[in-house]
């Protein structure tokens, strides 16, 4: 399956634009980026600080009959991102802090927002990333915010990691008869925190 790319300099938030592009515009699967959002949003109605430079992406796709349940995607989605995190830190420690935040070094860098909407009677599953790459907000909370710069020490390409990204999910869904549930699960309990 190839994904649409959808490219933007400045919006309110990706997952916005996936809706609009799903319910305006009738399209079923795309990965839209852009360069700053001016009103992204996490959890619980949070807001998600997003600066120039780091990655702010939103995939969507319809929610088939052979595709796994939007509960099950929570946990594939945080394999696949703390994957594509895990490539570019090299050896540093990657945890999970179920269901939404990917953590470097005991730091925030990373969240994901999972919504579904109905269009056309169908369900679509859209799924808002943020990656720290360059710089990371003050959060008020238990912890800290960071960024792959500030751990690894070395300029990355966020085009690099857009494209590793699209890639792993290519490959997720062409290889979709070979799906497991439980070897997402395990990898998602190897790395867990509360």
């Amino acid at each position: 399956m190839k994904f649409k790319i959808y490219k933007f300099n400045i919006v309110k938030s990706t997952n916005d634009i996936a809706i609009d592009l799903i319910k305006k515009k009738r399209k079923n699967f795309g990965f839209v980026f852009a360069d700053t959002q001016t009103k992204g949003r996490g959890t619980k109605g949070k807001k998600w600080f997003s600066k120039s430079g780091n990655l702010l992406c939103s995939i969507f796709f319809p929610l088939k009959k052979n595709y796994p349940p939007f509960y099950e995607f929570t946990t594939i989605n945080s394999v696949i991102i703390s994957e594509v995190i895990k490539f570019f830190s090299k050896k540093k420690k990657i945890n999970l802090k179920f269901p939404n935040d990917i953590f470097l070094n005991g730091k925030k860098v990373c969240g994901i927002l999972q919504e579904v909407i109905t269009s056309k009677k169908k369900n679509f599953l859209i799924i808002g990333i943020g990656i720290n790459i360059i710089s990371s907000p003050i959060i008020k909370n238990n912890y800290k915010a960071t960024n792959l710069y500030l751990e690894t020490k070395t300029k990355l390409h966020l085009g690099d990691i857009k494209d590793l990204l699209i890639s792993k999910y290519d490959d997720f869904f062409k290889n979709l008869n070979k799906y497991k549930f439980n070897y997402y699960k395990n990898e998602a309990e190897l790395i867990s925190i509360n």
